[in-house]
């Protein structure tokens, strides 16, 4: 099989396509730009393509299909070659469809916490030997790959994210999978270049789980108000099970979970963490696993990449990376190292970098979510504005949609270093907060010399 990817270098397309490679198929690829890490990894495979830029003439009758990346442009000329030939076009999450219909899907769906719930099952998947196929967010420990597809597993996970398909298909990603066992986290308003109203986002989900196989399973998160007055009821054939935060105990800055006389210390904290890691084991339970295998087993998991990522620690001086980018995330994630370090000082810096968190209209949603940072640190780049095409936005407007006595807004990254460098207490935590790398801030780097003051 000759598969063609059209945007090769993109994080979840160049996953697949070294998938694919693993699998035993014939990969070629195309993409405008290919940036780290995705160049060394498809080089790492001899799947980089030769040049740069798109080409037409790459597009033949040889291929058996074509996978059309999101950030390929309708009009690009090797996908109009391949309409012209009639070849199969595949997007993504059709592709991943199709090569896991005879499997058991699980999708885990929700505006936040996907990633990390998906690397939970497929920690505790792998600690049981379950054999399974996945398609997860994040790079993890111990996965080469992070999308991985095979002949034998009779198992899917997938984390089902609720952006556009591909170009030429406007439907959410995850409307596209049909899940036998599905998950929802959580419904916080995201997108909104794409879902103008909360009423359009919050449909997407009622789709979602009309598309739960008969005879499968909703596992929903009962904290969460949308989703309690969405799920229970949908549909009388399927079974329809809550979840909350599971019950814990924080001592010496070290969260534990107990199921009788057992005690189970874990790598992780914060309640979205333990809410999370609830919904991980109701997932697993559908799949045979005990209570008690998935507690020993979570015990080892270390979070997804960049999921309240340790960067550095020496002392009482840490610095934390973690994805938190949408006004609910924002507000977990700061929360939960306010538990864990009552006793330290506690700077939340967030960058600014996507459609909805740099659209002034939308700012206000972040009203009180850096309260409880002891100094809140915003940061954004006009650049990135431009590149968005979006309208300016003033340091001024961003203050009054935090509404944060104090804080300090920064469009300059070399000026936002030199600000962080300043902070020399010996008990504090740093959290930094983005997805996106501010401009270019090398956080191992900065983690290094900030917790050396």
């Amino acid at each position: 099989m000759h598969v063609h990817f059209i945007a090769i270098g993109g994080s979840a397309m160049h996953n697949l396509a070294i998938a694919m490679h693993l699998k035993g198929y014939f990969i070629t690829g195309s993409d405008d730009e290919i940036f780290e890490p995705s160049r060394t990894r498809l080089a790492k495979y001899n799947i980089l393509p030769e040049m740069q830029g798109w080409d037409a003439t790459r597009i033949t009758n040889n291929l058996d299909a074509v996978i059309l990346g999101m950030h390929a442009k309708p009009d690009n000329p090797e996908l109009q070659r391949a309409k012209e030939l009639g070849i199969k076009i595949f997007s993504y999450p059709e592709y991943l469809y199709e090569q896991s219909k005879n499997k058991k899907r699980i999708v885990i769906g929700g505006s936040h916490g996907k990633t990390t719930i998906t690397a939970m099952i497929l920690h505790v998947l792998q600690k049981a030997g379950i054999d399974c196929d996945y398609m997860v967010g994040a790079q993890l420990d111990g996965f080469e790959v992070m999308v991985r597809l095979t002949e034998d597993a009779g198992v899917m996970v997938i984390e089902g994210d609720e952006y556009l398909t591909s170009p030429i298909d406007l439907r959410p990603k995850f409307h596209l999978y049909k899940p036998d066992i599905a998950l929802l986290s959580g419904i916080a308003w995201d997108h909104i270049n794409v879902f103008p109203t909360f009423e359009n986002y919050i449909d997407q989900f009622v789709i979602f789980i009309s598309q739960i196989s008969k005879g499968g399973s909703l596992i929903y998160c009962s904290e969460d108000k949308e989703l309690n007055r969405i799920c229970p009821g949908s549909r009388n054939d399927i079974r329809i099970t809550p979840y909350a935060t599971i019950p814990h105990e924080i001592n010496s800055g070290v969260t534990s979970i107990r199921l009788g006389d057992d005690r189970f210390p874990l790598e992780i904290f914060g309640r979205h963490n333990l809410m999370n890691l609830n919904g991980a084991r109701l997932v697993c339970n559908e799949l045979g696993i005990s209570d008690f295998a998935f507690y020993s087993a979570i015990q080892t998991f270390k979070g997804a990449s960049k999921r309240l990522e340790l960067v550095a620690k020496r002392g009482g001086r840490v610095v934390y990376k973690d994805f938190a980018h949408a006004p609910s995330k924002v507000s977990a994630t700061l929360q939960a190292v306010k538990e864990q370090f009552p006793e330290s000082k506690v700077i939340a810096c967030l960058e600014l970098h996507t459609y909805s968190s740099l659209n002034k209209e939308f700012l206000g949603n972040y009203l009180g979510t850096l309260d409880p940072a002891d100094l809140a640190i915003v940061y954004f780049s006009p650049h990135a504005l431009q590149l968005k095409r979006l309208p300016e936005i003033t340091p001024a407007q961003v203050k009054e949609g935090f509404g944060k006595e104090g804080m300090e807004v920064f469009t300059d990254s070399m000026l936002l270093q030199e600000r962080l460098i300043q902070e020399n207490n010996p008990e504090t935590v740093l959290l930094m907060m983005s997805s996106g790398n501010y401009d270019g801030i090398d956080l191992k780097d900065l983690g290094a010399r900030w917790t050396n003051l």
